[in-house]
């Protein structure tokens, strides 16, 4: 919830929004249960993976069927402060590998 008066985040606090800059504050009523209710509910991610025809190829050779062509892309796969990881899709038996 937003303040009526300054327009900054409220908190709940013992029934009542509470303003954190300005003091302001009001009672809690049903509607306002729902909301936090509806915010706290898990987000649905969609993940593309599909389409593999838009990702680059790169000729390296797949160790399972030995084609010579390869789709790639870069992962984070471990900390920040490491570089990404490449994963490879072979374009003709589809078997997955990883360069660190």
């Amino acid at each position: 919830m937003f303040c009526d008066k300054c327009n900054s985040l409220m908190k709940a606090e013992n029934g009542e929004w509470i303003c954190k800059k300005c003091g302001f504050s009001r009672k809690v009523n049903t509607d306002d249960r729902q909301v936090i209710t509806a915010k706290r509910q898990e987000k649905e991610i969609v993940i593309l993976g599909a389409d593999v025809g838009t990702l680059p190829t790169l000729q390296v050779r797949c160790r399972k069927c030995k084609n010579n062509k390869a789709f790639w892309r870069l992962e984070q796969t471990r900390s920040a402060d490491e570089p990404e990881t490449r994963i490879f899709k072979c374009t003709k038996c589809n078997h997955t590998w990883r360069e660190y």
